[in-house]
């Protein structure tokens, strides 16, 4: 039993040792007065996540909106399966877009054809994303677990912080002041252009994200 296997390894607080990336280069916290949460039961069966069977599901019900999403973010980006939407929240980091389905499915669910257009869409907004003249590396990441709605997040990494590497990535964006709006919203719309340019579909939303 996974829970049984995790409670072996805690101490008389209920708290796993600190993680081995706690003493990475990269690791954005000192270390001193870190330490792990107790680790609780798990919860069976699991809560449903938001937009379950795409009943109140905030990514359906926004996909009208191509200029926005109630508030500085929107789509910037969309073809006849997919959209590309930056954030309403501020981003530490130059650029945090989402890549949605335009349907609602979740990963697994994805045909083989559809999931074959992800991976090549994918790799052409890496590329736009990387083609940033400030930005080093595009990060994309997909989890799932707050919301049933397929998106895969992408992270632009500026260039030369080379503390902010790899898989904490996150982490740095959350911390970091936020980037100007107008800075953000031209970054994206240059993604969105040069999406148009390699893959197909069209950027959306003339007037200021912000």
């Amino acid at each position: 039993m996974f829970h049984a296997r995790v409670l072996a390894a805690v101490d008389d607080t209920g708290r796993l040792p600190r993680p081995s990336m706690a003493y990475w280069e990269i690791f954005p916290f000192e270390t001193a007065d870190l330490r792990v949460v107790p680790v609780v039961p798990p919860v069976l069966p699991e809560p449903a996540r938001y937009g379950a069977g795409g009943v109140g599901c905030p990514s359906c019900e926004g996909e009208g909106d191509s200029d926005g999403d109630g508030g500085g973010g929107g789509t910037v980006w969309r073809d006849a399966h997919w959209r590309l939407r930056v954030s309403a929240q501020t981003s530490g980091v130059p650029l945090r877009l989402m890549l949605l389905s335009r349907e609602h499915v979740d990963f697994p669910d994805l045909p083989d054809d559809r999931a074959a257009e992800l991976g090549v869409l994918l790799v052409h907004l890496a590329r736009a994303i990387e083609q940033l003249p400030h930005v080093a590396r595009a990060h994309l990441s997909k989890w799932g677990d707050g919301g049933e709605h397929l998106h895969v997040f992408a992270y632009a990494r500026p260039e030369g912080m080379r503390q902010m590497l790899g898989t904490l990535m996150p982490l740095w964006d959350d911390v970091l002041p936020p980037v100007p709006l107008d800075e953000r919203d031209a970054d994206a719309r240059a993604v969105a252009e040069a999406l148009v340019r390699s893959y197909g579909g069209e950027a959306t939303g003339s007037r200021p994200l912000g």
